[in-house]
């Protein structure tokens, strides 16, 4: 499906919007619901990325195909290899066979596991034979994706001695690593990360415990772009709180300075975007180490405001569902700018107008197709494959349609 955006009405009036629950917190929860099955959800992600992940932990054995969803195939990865009697082909879409999952794999052997590669060394498909590990301490390298020492944690309250995990070298995506030992906490299990040493203590049996998922702040961040390139818009979303576990919110501060005032409803744990008086830099620059996922709608954003932007800490994002850096470069310089990137970074040069009507090529990213959209409030433009954005946001077309965008979808 193709989508043809335009936005003719005037891009102000006040709306409210229900966002899905965060995949990040859905997804770690649903593992840990899997090895503790007295854990309630509520407002769970309704993503493609979370459905896939929930269809394989009832599965349980056989050929298990996770798609595009990278998350899943880390975190099944580790869940599988310590579920006594388990025997799985875990397996993905072309492009998560070409997704790296060797540090992962090579820890958890360390710890005993059975893992063994079907196709390529380091990638997927992998077979996995579950049993019971012992092994109580694991180092692994700390510099590639938070989602392998996360995958780690969530599987060690399980284990009969906990595990004690060493970080070798940086570490990358400090938030989300923070999270993961929060919903630990929450859920009871303890925990603590000091260092570059992550202690997870052994669970015995949980007793009942009901955890609700805040809003994700990486959709959020589309609403932001919106705002900040609109003339006027205010825009409520719902289910989120000041104090999150999601590293994503530092979209407050970082939108703060391109024009977007947040407000937050503590009675009603929500949020108010509206445009703010302050003055915007002709070029900024935002060190997004701990905050990759939002990388692209920001970058889209600095374009559309016409001010320049050198993004940093995004070494990641060549490991994504595509290689986003090079993803947004392409797109970026159809539109009519110059970006230049390097292995972990991004600057934007603003050069003229907006070009219209350009097809903005997705590859199989959701993050691509949403970024992209909120362009519309200043030129018609398209997007192409439309309806990836079910991987993380099934009902964002919906949403831009009820906040005045027009969008036409063709086969």
């Amino acid at each position: 499906m193709t989508a043809h955006l335009t936005y003719e009405q005037p891009s102000t009036g006040d709306y409210s919007i229900q966002v899905t629950g965060s995949k990040s917190e859905s997804n770690r929860l649903l593992i840990l619901q899997a090895l503790f099955p007295k854990l309630d959800i509520d407002n769970l992600s309704n993503s493609d990325d979370s459905k896939v992940l929930e269809k394989a932990l009832h599965q349980g054995n056989g050929i298990i195909d996770i798609h595009h969803a990278g998350t899943a195939m880390r975190f099944l990865t580790a869940y599988f290899a310590v579920k006594p009697g388990a025997e799985v082909v875990l397996t993905g879409s072309e492009r998560m066979q070409e997704r790296p999952i060797g540090i992962l794999v090579d820890a958890l052997r360390s710890l005993g596991a059975t893992i063994v590669y079907e196709k390529n060394e380091g990638f997927p498909p992998l077979r996995i034979v579950g049993q019971k590990i012992s092994a109580k301490e694991v180092t692994i390298k700390a510099n590639v994706s938070s989602q392998y020492i996360s995958a780690l944690m969530l599987i060690a309250g399980s284990l009969p001695n906990g595990l004690v995990i060493r970080l070798d070298g940086k570490v990358t995506s400090v938030p989300y690593i923070n999270m993961t030992l929060s919903l630990l906490r929450q859920i009871r299990i303890k925990g603590e990360f000091k260092d570059n040493t992550i202690i997870v203590y052994h669970a015995n049996e949980l007793k009942q415990a009901n955890v609700v998922v805040e809003s994700d702040w990486s959709s959020a961040s589309y609403f932001y772009s919106l705002v900040a390139l609109s003339s006027g818009l205010s825009i409520k979303l719902q289910s989120y709180k000041k104090e999150s576990l999601q590293g994503d919110s530092a979209l407050v501060r970082i939108y703060e300075s391109l024009g977007v005032e947040t407000v937050f409803h503590d009675t009603e744990a929500a949020v108010t975007l509206t445009k703010n008086s302050q003055a915007i830099k002709h070029i900024v620059e935002f060190d997004l180490v701990n905050t990759p996922d939002i990388a692209q709608t920001i970058a889209v954003t600095c374009y559309g405001l016409g001010v320049g932007c050198r993004l940093t800490g995004l070494h990641t994002l060549k490991i994504k569902e595509t290689d986003r850096l090079v993803a947004l470069k392409n797109e970026l310089e159809k539109l009519g700018t110059s970006v230049d990137i390097t292995m972990d970074s991004l600057e934007l040069s603003v050069t003229g107008s907006i070009r219209s009507n350009i097809a903005i090529e997705t590859y199989n990213d959701h993050r691509m197709a949403m970024a992209f959209a909120p362009l519309a409030l200043k030129v018609p433009i398209i997007i192409m494959d439309s309806g990836v954005v079910s991987k993380s946001f099934p009902t964002f077309w919906e949403d831009m349609e009820q906040l005045g965008m027009t969008v036409e979808v063709k086969n």
